[in-house]
């Protein structure tokens, strides 16, 4: 994207959400300090679990912070999150629920949201460079004025979606003849808001027996220049084939849905 595309992009971006601003503060006003004893004790980000970003759908998901003060916690005066390595984000805090649970603890719960058309005008480099493992500041208040502005309180991963399909060719088969499995797996270029070909992966295959309850692996298969995956196997038994990809540090875990082959 060339720089005049990508600024008025950026413009466009800030004013729907309100983001751009967010990323700025969060990649230059970063501190860890406050007055008093309130504190944040523990976070804990999408309920433990990665969060994925396709092109399309809007994602939100909750930063959960548990706070302490012996006045008593007041709220969260701030809330952001970015990448570890290069400090862009594009998710923006919308809202804040507070639940008190003893006199002296609260947990505050963040809510977080991107649109993925605002992805690409968040920052200025390739977007799909800011996937990976992201961290969260939170600057955390007490009912008698205490704060404290805390800095990575909590890592998590941002992943690109990914989709992967499984075809077995011919069907039916005859027992003991070669059954070629193909595919392709594809992720979330959120530059483009499609799906490309993810090249020179690992991905295993799998298959389940006619009757049998689970899949098992039965090799590893690497992905080509587009994402396609073929592969032979000789026949044995019905049953169904599919594709398995564990995913990596910025790509999320896929399993296809299986195809069924049948003997003649």
């Amino acid at each position: 994207m060339n720089d005049t595309a990508r600024s008025g992009r950026r413009a466009g971006w800030a004013a729907a959400g309100g983001a751009a601003a967010l990323v700025l503060l969060t990649a230059t006003g970063a501190h860890a300090e406050g007055r008093g004893d309130v504190r944040a004790v523990s976070t804990v980000v999408n309920g433990g679990a990665n969060v994925t970003v396709g092109t399309a759908k809007k994602v939100t998901f909750p930063i959960a912070i548990t706070i302490k003060d012996n006045s008593g916690v007041k709220g969260l005066t701030s809330v952001s999150t970015f990448n570890r390595s290069n400090a862009y984000g594009f998710f923006d805090w919308t809202g804040t629920t507070c639940k008190k649970k003893t006199s002296t603890t609260s947990v505050c719960t963040a809510t977080m949201s991107v649109d993925p058309a605002w992805i690409a005008a968040s920052d200025d480099i390739d977007s799909n460079k800011v996937a990976g493992l992201w961290t969260v500041n939170a600057t955390v208040k007490a009912n008698d004025g205490d704060y404290w502005i805390h800095d990575a309180i909590a890592a998590y991963k941002v992943k690109r979606a990914s989709k992967l399909t499984t075809d077995a060719a011919p069907e039916p088969v005859a027992k003991g003849a070669k059954l070629t499995i193909t595919g392709k797996l594809s992720r979330a270029n959120w530059e483009s808001l499609k799906y490309q070909g993810f090249a020179g992966q690992n991905v295993k295959l799998q298959y389940r027996k006619a009757g049998s309850a689970h899949y098992s692996t039965v090799k590893t298969v690497k992905t080509g220049s587009s994402g396609q995956l073929s592969t032979k196997v000789t026949v044995t038994s019905a049953g169904s084939w599919r594709y398995y990809f564990p995913g990596t540090t910025t790509t999320a875990r896929i399993v296809s849905v299986g195809d069924a082959v049948v003997l003649k």
